[in-house]
């Protein structure tokens, strides 16, 4: 009998909550709020927050904070804009935060 292997996910710290998958991570080496934090090219059952302009370490980005979908928990942001031109390959991406997220089906 063959075993079916699903995706590699991340979930929601708080209630498990799939927000990513791991094919999707573009890098492991950026800097959240409370630590390290990952760059991811998509997420989903996330909500995201207001546009707002955020002085971060490699420049002014307008970001939207990304919720949990289903219990509201704070996973990162979405970057919608760089002003400066060698962090333009970040806009529409997502960093979540390693601290808010769970490995799931590894």
């Amino acid at each position: 009998m063959a075993e079916v292997i699903g995706p590699r996910l991340y979930g929601c710290c708080n209630c498990r909550n799939h927000v990513a998958l791991h094919d999707d991570v573009i890098s492991k080496a950026f800097q959240g709020r409370n630590g390290r934090a990952f760059l991811f090219s998509h997420a989903m059952n996330i909500a995201i927050g207001p546009k707002e302009d955020r002085q971060l370490m490699t420049g002014l980005h307008t970001v939207a904070d990304v919720y949990c979908s289903d219990c509201r928990e704070v996973l990162g942001w979405k970057y919608e804009r760089a002003y400066e031109e060698t962090q333009k390959y970040k806009e529409g991406k997502f960093i979540l935060e390693k601290s808010k997220i769970v490995k799931d089906n590894w």
